[in-house]
């Protein structure tokens, strides 16, 4: 029965130049996207380079997108790309990006699945998926700006802090002396965690470097080692089994990324945590792993399975089967992501991306904090500007010009 004093307010006839229906917050005014190459300060190898796979690493893609409101907020939000890919990323992101104009920035799933739509022809993974990243993190930038928040606030934060663990100094491309020399400036720098490369073609030169690794940490902090999909399911057991004396964190991407059955049979196999997921394009991909009960720590990267708004949905099945995360690479916009994950996570360091950004993270006693800054809390460098090859725009009428034309 209604409550005869329940008070209701009347309807509003719809302002001039809008259309009848659900009222609008706000509308995008212009799309900004941007090519730009962040170059190494040397090469980079992992295991996919020593069995021949792969080039080193010299340089990095990212495609940049900028949104402006109606309203007047922005947002900022990116993906990326090694080796290959950043050009289709942006010419993709070009084609899609005039969809958005006029909507409103508030409605993030619904345009993710619009501009997926826009692109259906070249599927819902790949280049597709990663180009929809770097506008639906700015989207979800934009929105925790205009509420004044972290975005680790507006999704809910669990914490204030992540344990994070660096990666950037274990490459095979280094000495184990330089390994060394990373992990003491890690640690005093109060890194958490880290993590080296194996998947040698020989796993017994993987076994050497772990050992000297193994010694210099002391047990000073946890350890954790990287595969990068370089071996098959026997040796993967076999390296496993061994190394279970050393406690390590977890073993990561042990075997191809897309092999669930694979990783869910170590998982079982071994009291060493399984890691995987970094290389997966999308939210479907992860449900694999997360169905097979395959990995402890799951991987997922919001730059390549399309952005904030998957990721999160990859988050709700895995907190349902009480997985760790530790999300792959970008840790400014990952540590918002982990901060709200609701069991005890871990992510990233990477120095890399340090000259994009005229913010700086901070870490102590081992856990990265999240800013207090509203969205990401990020802003580009002029070095990131300089390092731009191509920028296009969309938009930059105001709302009622557009409606018009």
């Amino acid at each position: 029965m209604l409550d005869p004093n329940r008070r209701t307010i009347p309807a509003q006839p719809p302002k001039a130049g809008f259309a009848a229906g659900p009222a609008k917050l706000d509308a995008i005014r212009s799309v900004t996207l941007s090519l730009a190459y962040l170059p190494l300060a040397r090469p980079i190898s992992d295991a996919k380079v020593l069995t021949g796979r792969q080039k080193p690493l010299t340089e990095v893609a990212f495609l940049f997108c900028e949104i402006v409101s109606e309203a007047g907020h922005s947002g900022l939000g990116f993906s990326y790309s090694k080796r290959a890919g950043g050009p289709a990323l942006y010419a993709h992101a070009c084609e899609i990006a005039d969809n958005l104009i006029g909507e409103d920035p508030n409605d993030t799933a619904r345009l993710w699945d619009k501009l997926c739509w826009a692109g259906a022809s070249v599927g819902r993974s790949g280049i597709a998926t990663q180009a929809i990243a770097a506008i639906d993190i700015c989207l979800w930038d934009l929105k925790a700006k205009r509420a004044g928040l972290p975005l680790a606030k507006l999704l809910g934060a669990h914490r204030d802090s992540v344990a994070c663990y660096n990666t950037s100094g274990g490459f095979l491309s280094s000495s184990v002396e330089e390994i060394r020399d990373a992990i003491d400036h890690s640690i005093a720098a109060g890194i958490g965690g880290i993590k080296i490369k194996v998947g040698q073609p020989d796993p017994m030169v993987d076994l050497r470097r772990l050992d000297a690794v193994t010694s210099h940490i002391d047990g000073r902090v946890p350890l954790m080692v990287d595969a990068n999909q370089q071996w098959d399911r026997t040796t993967a057991l076999r390296f496993g089994r061994l190394v279970e004396p050393l406690n390590l964190e977890w073993i990561e991407e042990p075997l191809d990324a897309y092999d669930a059955e694979g990783h869910a049979a170590l998982a079982r196999e071994l009291a060493t945590p399984i890691a995987t997921g970094e290389m997966l394009a999308s939210a479907d991909e992860h449900m694999a792993l997360i169905r097979a009960d395959a990995v402890d720590f799951i991987q997922p990267d919001a730059p390549r399975v399309g952005g904030i708004t998957p990721f999160l949905r990859i988050c709700t099945q895995a907190e349902a089967k009480r997985m760790r995360l530790a999300p792959h690479f970008a840790m400014e916009i990952h540590l918002h992501l982990a901060a709200a994950y609701a069991h005890e996570p871990w992510v990233e360091h990477f120095d890399w991306l340090a000259p994009l950004f005229n913010e700086q993270l901070d870490i102590k006693d081992g856990r990265m904090i999240v800013p207090a800054r509203p969205g990401l809390g990020c802003s580009l460098t002029g070095k990131a500007r300089d390092w731009t090859v191509e920028t296009r725009s969309f938009g930059g009428l105001n709302w009622n010009e557009e409606k018009e034309i």
